[in-house]
């Protein structure tokens, strides 16, 4: 089994990019949810 470096390369290129993808998703849902929060409020009647 020999591991070849270009195919090692190319897929950690692959990764960076999807693990990004992932990160920026997730961090745009947490904006949607905050400025969601922000807008409903909370009405406290006590």
């Amino acid at each position: 089994m020999s591991l070849n470096l270009g195919n090692i390369l190319a897929s950690l290129d692959i990764m960076w990019k999807g693990m990004l993808g992932i990160f920026v998703t997730i961090l745009v849902i947490m904006i949607c949810v905050f400025i969601m929060g922000k807008i409903g409020g909370k009405k406290d009647d006590e």
